[in-house]
């Protein structure tokens, strides 16, 4: 019982920096400010075109990855109530 304790803490905080991490991968608002931001540097001259490319290229592919798995909780949850 005393050891369960800090567990749950520790178990508490590693979910919500999965939570976080996840936010910043896959959240797709999060992905669209960031492909702005990206546009408004590079327009403003403050980034190379190289290094706007190659995050362009990152947060596209994160974007893409994003909304398939959007779609994955999607069909899973119409699933579920199709099974209910």
């Amino acid at each position: 019982m005393l050891v369960s304790g800090p567990i749950k803490t520790v178990m508490k905080i590693a979910k919500k920096v999965q939570e976080e991490v996840d936010k910043e991968l896959y959240d797709l608002p999060t992905i669209q400010q960031k492909l702005i931001q990206l546009q408004m540097m590079y327009e403003l001259e403050e980034i190379p075109e190289d290094v706007f490319k190659e995050k362009e290229e990152e947060l596209l592919a994160r974007y893409e990855m994003a909304k398939r798995k959007e779609m994955e909780q999607w069909e899973a949850m119409t699933k579920q109530k199709d099974d209910e």
